[in-house]
C-alpha cells in the first residue's frame, strides 16, 4: 500500500492532481482530475487541463467549440454523490444529521460499522479531525477496499488515525478491551443493530451516544425496543430528515419536481453511567411485546437486504481503485483491508 499522493488543495488556483468539477452549457456535470496537457473530451468540443491549470477556483473556461464551462473544487457532498459505490451510501442529508444527533466532535474516538463505499467514513473523519480517531467495521472485505480507495481518492492519503477491520462489529469490538468504556460515539449503519448492543454497551464511555442508521420501521421497531431491554441506555428517540429543493427564478418560486424523501431513520440513545436504573416514563397503553409473527417481518429477507453480485462488486473494486490511482495512490490487493491506526487510545490505566 502506498502512502504517496499529494494532499488536495481545498482552496486557491487549480494545480495539476486537483479533482475539478465542471459544469457545462446545459448544466451537465463531469469531474477530471487535471493533467498537465491533458484534455477533457465532450461530445461538442474539447477542454484543455492547461487552460484550467493556474486559474482560481470558480473561473470560467472555453472549450475548443467556444462553450462555457464553469470550473469549480468538488464539494464533499459532490463527492460522495458521484464516487463508486460497493454499497448504499448515507446520504449527505443524513450524514450531517448524523453528526449533529451523534454530535461528533474533534478529538473524540468513534466507532463506525458497516463501513460500505466510505461516504460516512469521510464526514466522520472530518468531524473527529486529526486528533480523533475513527473506527470502522466491515464485514464484506471488497467493500473495505472500496471504502479505503474512496477515501485515499478524496483526501489524497490514507488517513493515520483511521483503521477498517473486517468482521462484525459484535465480535470484533470486544476484542479490543483498550476501549473498553473509552469510546465516545458508536455509529451502527447496518441491517441487525439491535445484535450489537452488548458490544456497543461496553465500548461507550457513560454519556456516550450511541446511533443507529436503519431503512425500515421494522427495523426501527426493533432497535427501540432492544436498546430499551438493554437498561444501559437513555430512552431512545427516533428521527427522519427530509429535503426539498425549491426553485427560484424571479416570481417563478416553487418546490423542485424531485426531492430527496426518505432515507432512513436515525435513532438514538446515550449511555448511562453503570449500575444506573432509568427511571420509568408513564406512557399509555402500546404494544411492545412481539411474537414469532413479527420476528419474520424483521429477518433479512422480509427487510429487503439487498445482496450485490460477485461481478457488480468486481466492477466496483477496478473502479474505486482507479479513482485512488488518479492522486497517485496505489492500493494493494484485498487481503490488506485490515489496517490499523498510528495511534490507538491507551488503555485506561
Amino acid at each position: 500500500m502506498s502512502d504517496g499522493g499529494s494532499v488536495p488543495k481545498r482552496s486557491g488556483p487549480f494545480a495539476a492532481g486537483d479533482r475539478v468539477q465542471l459544469t457545462g452549457p446545459r448544466g451537465r456535470l463531469n469531474t477530471i482530475t487535471l493533467q498537465a496537457g491533458g484534455t477533457f473530451h465532450t461530445h461538442r468540443g474539447l477542454v484543455s487541463h492547461d487552460s484550467i491549470i493556474g486559474e482560481p477556483d470558480g473561473s470560467v473556461v472555453r472549450a475548443s467549440n467556444g462553450d462555457a464551462y464553469l470550473a469549480l473544487r468538488p464539494l464533499l457532498s459532490d463527492f460522495v454523490m458521484s464516487m463508486p459505490r460497493g454499497a448504499a451510501i448515507v446520504y449527505p442529508k443524513d450524514a450531517a444529521q448524523i453528526g449533529a444527533l451523534a454530535d461528533i466532535f474533534p478529538g473524540a474516538t468513534v466507532v463506525e460499522a458497516g463501513v460500505g463505499s466510505g461516504a460516512l467514513s469521510l464526514w466522520l473523519l472530518r468531524a473527529v479531525g486529526p486528533e480523533g480517531t475513527l473506527l470502522s467495521f466491515e464485514r464484506r472485505e471488497e467493500f473495505a477496499v472500496v471504502a479505503r480507495a474512496n477515501v485515499a481518492a478524496f483526501l489524497g492519503v490514507e488517513p493515520p488515525n483511521w483503521s477498517i477491520t473486517i468482521g462484525d462489529v459484535a465480535d470484533e469490538l470486544p476484542r479490543m478491551t483498550q476501549l473498553a468504556g473509552r469510546v465516545d460515539r458508536i455509529v451502527l449503519d447496518m441491517l441487525a443493530p439491535w445484535e450489537c448492543l452488548e458490544a456497543a454497551s461496553g465500548a461507550l464511555t457513560p454519556g456516550g451516544v450511541l446511533l443507529c442508521y436503519v431503512a425500515t420501521v421494522t427495523q426501527l421497531s426493533r432497535v427501540a425496543e432492544a436498546i430499551r431491554a438493554t437498561g444501559d441506555f437513555t430512552d431512545p428517540d427516533a428521527s427522519e430528515t427530509i429535503v426539498r429543493g425549491w426553485h427560484v427564478e424571479g416570481l417563478a418560486v416553487r418546490p423542485d419536481h424531485r426531492m430527496v424523501g426518505h432515507t432512513g431513520f436515525l435513532i438514538t440513545a446515550r449511555r448511562l453511567a453503570p449500575g444506573t436504573v432509568l427511571p420509568q416514563p408513564v406512557r399509555r397503553a402500546s404494544k411492545t411485546e412481539y411474537g414469532d409473527d413479527d420476528v419474520e417481518l424483521w429477518t433479512p429477507g422480509a427487510l429487503g437486504d439487498a445482496v450485490k453480485s460477485d461481478k457488480r462488486v468486481r466492477k466496483v473494486v477496478r473502479e474505486a481503485r482507479a479513482l485512488a490511482a488518479e492522486t497517485g495512490i496505489e492500493l494493494d490487493a484485498g487481503n490488506d483491508a485490515t489496517r490499523e491506526p498510528d495511534s490507538a487510545p491507551d488503555a485506561p490505566s
